[in-house]
């Protein structure tokens, strides 16, 4: 004989939604009010509600192979020629090939500008 099913294990019927139905759906109050509360935090620079708990640490690895951001200035376009085996290099790490050259050279720079004087 058969099993029957219990009414708690009755597939469930899928609602079909669009991303407009999700985007335009009426928000609860509890909803704005929470939206309020995150926006004003934000607004004030306050980020204590953050909970930072499951972001591993990391690894010495990690840390030593990191960059600095450079803020957003002001770039001055220039022609260079490089070799062909250069190109492919920077165009095999992805796009960004032209950004990344700029990177290097900074980088290169920096480190220089840090020696201590001869």
């Amino acid at each position: 004989m058969a099993k029957k099913l219990s009414a708690s294990s009755r597939p469930v019927r899928l609602t079909t939604m669009t991303s407009a139905d999700i985007k335009n759906r009426p928000w609860t109050e509890g909803e704005k009010s929470a939206v309020r509360q995150i926006a004003a935090r934000q607004a004030a620079g306050n980020d204590s509600a953050i909970d930072y708990s499951d972001i591993p640490r990391l690894s010495p690895e990690q840390l030593a192979s990191m960059v600095r951001l450079r803020g957003a200035r002001r770039k001055v376009a220039v022609s260079v020629r490089l070799d062909p085996q250069v190109v492919e290099w920077l165009k095999s790490k992805g796009t960004g090939h032209l950004t990344r050259i700029s990177d290097i050279l900074a980088n290169l720079m920096e480190a220089e500008q840090r020696q201590p004087s001869r």
